[in-house]
C-alpha cells in the first residue's frame, strides 16, 4: 500500500495546477501513464486564452464562449473561468513560462476561430510544451511532490465499492494502480483525475496515445454521473500524411491568414460562414466534411505561403520543421489536412470548485464536464480551464483536510483466479474495431442507423471485455481497451440521447436545433439512459 494525502492521476495542466496548490500541505503522488511529457497539454500548439488588453473584455471572451457553445454553456462557469484567467496566467508565468513578446515587449497574442479580439498567449506554435514544463520544473522544486512513471490506474477505490458506508455518500479512498511490473493500491485523503481526454476512441485523432479515455471510465464506474459526450470536437486540420495521423496544424495559422482550398486551388470556406476560416471549429471540420464528401478528395489543402518564408518560419517553427520532414515546405506550397478527434467538451460532471458526487473526488482538465465549453469549445479554453479548475479543486481540497483518513480499511488488488492470456488478438481486433466503427458511425456526420449500428457492435464487445477482464492477468493494453469500450458506450448513448443538431453534434436525422434541448445529456451509472 502506498500512502500519501493527495494523490492526482494525470500530469497535465490541470493536475500540476493542483499539485503545485496543495504540496505545501501534505505529501503528492502525481501519477504519469507514461513519461513526464506525454500528455495532451504537451501537444496543444495554439496556446491559452485570457483578456490581456484594453481593447478586449471579459465581456466580449465571455460572449465569445458563450457563441461557441451553442447555448448550452454554464454561465455562471463561463463568468468564473473568464474573470479568474489572466490570475492564472500570471501564475502560469511566475512558474516560468516563457510567452511571446513584440519589440516593446508586450505579449504577442493570436487570434483564433470564433474569438473577437486577440487574447491568445502563446510561444510559437509550441505552447502546450513551455506551460508543461514550466509547470513540471516548478513541481521538482517541491519536496512534497513525487512523480511516478509509466503508471496506469485501474480502478478507483471507494466506500460503496467496498461495501462501507452504504447509507452515507460515497467517498474515494485511492486507485488501484499497475506500476513497475505489480498492482498496488494508492490511499490518499484527496483524489484529483486529471487524465485528459479519450480521442483514440476514433480512428484517426490529434491525441497523443494516452488519450483513451481512462478517467471517464474511472469515474463513471465509481458512480459519478458523465455529461454532453456526444459533443467531440474534430479538429478541422491534421496533416494528411500515412506517417502523421496525429500531427495537428494550429488554428492560429489560419488565424494568422492561412486559407483553405480544394486540391484544384478553389476556396471553399465562404460558402458555410461568413468568418470564413475563422469560423468555429464544428463549422470547418463539417465543411471540410461535405467538401471531401462532395468531390470524393482525399484531403483539402491549408495554404500560408502567401505570408512569406520569414513570417512562417517565426510564427510556426515547429510546425515548419515537422512538414519539411514529411516533404512539404509550407513557406512554398500548400499542405494537405483533414479533420482528425481532438477534444472530448463532455465528461465528468463537476462542480464550480471541481468536485464530483464522490467525496473527496474531485475531476479537471478535459475530462471533467464544468459547463464552461457547452456544445462546443472556443480554442484555447481548454488550458484556460486546466488552470482554473486544478488551482480551484486544490483550494476546496483544502477544507477540511485535516480529518482523518480510511487508508487502513482498504484491501490490496485481487486477482482473483485470472491467468496469463493465451492469445492478444482480441485485445487487437477489439480496439481496431471500436475505432473504426466510432469513426464511420458517430464521426463529423452522424444518423440514427448509424448510431444504432455502433451501439449494437459495441454492445458485443463490451461483454467480450468484461468476460476478458476478469479471466486473464491484467495488461495496460487491457486496462485501456475496457476503458476505451466504456467510453464509446458512453458517447455512442449521449448522441443517440440527443434529438437534435447543435454544436459539435451533427444528426441527419434531427439536423434543426430545438429550443427545448438546450440542456445538458447526463448519464448516470444507476440508469441505463439519458436524463
Amino acid at each position: 500500500m502506498q500512502k500519501f494525502d493527495f494523490l492526482v492521476i494525470g500530469g497535465g495542466v490541470a493536475g500540476l495546477t493542483y499539485a503545485l496548490e496543495v504540496a505545501s500541505h501534505g505529501t503528492v503522488a502525481v501519477l504519469f501513464k507514461r513519461d513526464l511529457e506525454d500528455s495532451s497539454t504537451s501537444w496543444a500548439q495554439g496556446g491559452v486564452a485570457a483578456v490581456a488588453t484594453e481593447k478586449d473584455s471579459f465581456e466580449l471572451h465571455i460572449q465569445d464562449t458563450l457563441v461557441a457553445g451553442a447555448g448550452i454553456c454554464s454561465q455562471d462557469t463561463v463568468r468564473m473561468v473568464v474573470e479568474e484567467g489572466p490570475a492564472r496566467i500570471a501564475d502560469l508565468i511566475r512558474f516560468g513560462a516563457e510567452f511571446d513578446r513584440r519589440d516593446k515587449g508586450d505579449y504577442h497574442l493570436h487570434q483564433e476561430g470564433g474569438h473577437s479580439r486577440r487574447r491568445i498567449y502563446h510561444a510559437a506554435d509550441a505552447s502546450g510544451r513551455v506551460i508543461q514544463r514550466s509547470l513540471l520544473n516548478a513541481c521538482l522544486n517541491h519536496s512534497n511532490i513525487k512523480f511516478i512513471t509509466n503508471a496506469i490506474a485501474i480502478d478507483l477505490i471507494t466506500t460503496h465499492k467496498l461495501g462501507m458506508q452504504r447509507k452515507e455518500q460515497n467517498c474515494v479512498l485511492g486507485a488501484y494502480v499497475m506500476h513497475a511490473g505489480r498492482i498496488d493500491s494508492y490511499v490518499a485523503k484527496r483524489v484529483l483525475v486529471a487524465t485528459g481526454g479519450a480521442g483514440k476512441v476514433y480512428l484517426y485523432t490529434s491525441n497523443p496515445d494516452i488519450a483513451t479515455g481512462d478517467g471517464i471510465a474511472m469515474c463513471y464506474r465509481a458512480g459519478v454521473a458523465v455529461a454532453n459526450l456526444e459533443f467531440f470536437q474534430f479538429h478541422p486540420t491534421c496533416l494528411y500524411h500515412p506517417d502523421a495521423r496525429t500531427f495537428l496544424i494550429t488554428e492560429a495559422m489560419r488565424g494568422e491568414g492561412g486559407t483553405l482550398r480544394r486540391i484544384n486551388g478553389e476556396r471553399f470556406m465562404h460558402k458555410y460562414h461568413k468568418d470564413e476560416e475563422l469560423a468555429p471549429r464544428d463549422t470547418v471540420a463539417r465543411a471540410i466534411d461535405l467538401e471531401l464528401k462532395k468531390h470524393g478528395e482525399d484531403y483539402v489543402l491549408l495554404d500560408i505561403s502567401h505570408r512569406g518564408a520569414v513570417f512562417v518560419k517565426e510564427h510556426f517553427p515547429t510546425i515548419y520543421e515537422r512538414c519539411l520532414k514529411y516533404g512539404f515546405d509550407i513557406t512554398t506550397r500548400p499542405i494537405p489536412v483533414v479533420p482528425a478527434a481532438h477534444y472530448c467538451c463532455g465528461g465528468v460532471v463537476t462542480g464550480l470548485w471541481g468536485e464530483t458526487s464522490v467525496r473527496n473526488l474531485y475531476a479537471a482538465g478535459e475530462v471533467a464536464h464544468t459547463g464552461l465549453h457547452g456544445a462546443n469549445r472556443l480554442a484555447s479554453n481548454s488550458i484556460l480551464e486546466g488552470l482554473v479548475f486544478g488551482y480551484r479543486a486544490a483550494r476546496r481540497s483544502l477544507d477540511g483536510f485535516k480529518e482523518g483518513s480510511l487508508w487502513q480499511s482498504v484491501p490490496g488488488w485481487d486477482p482473483g483466479s485470472a491467468v496469463d492470456a493465451d492469445e492478444q488478438v482480441v485485445i487487437s481486433h477489439n480496439w481496431d474495431e471500436i475505432r473504426r466503427f466510432m469513426w464511420n458511425y458517430v464521426g463529423i456526420v452522424r444518423s440514427n442507423k448509424r448510431l444504432e449500428r455502433a451501439y449494437n457492435r459495441n454492445r458485443n464487445i463490451l461483454e467480450e471485455i468484461r468476460d476478458y477482464y476478469w479471466n486473464f492477468k491484467l495488461t495496460p493494453d487491457l486496462i485501456e481497451l475496457r476503458n476505451l469500450s466504456l467510453v464509446a458506450d458512453l458517447v455512442i448513448r449521449c448522441a443517440m440521447a440527443r434529438h437534435e443538431s447543435r454544436g459539435l453534434h451533427y444528426n441527419i436525422d434531427f439536423p434543426l436545433t430545438r429550443e427545448s434541448w438546450a440542456k445538458d445529456t447526463v448519464l448516470r451509472p444507476e440508469t441505463s439512459g439519458a436524463h
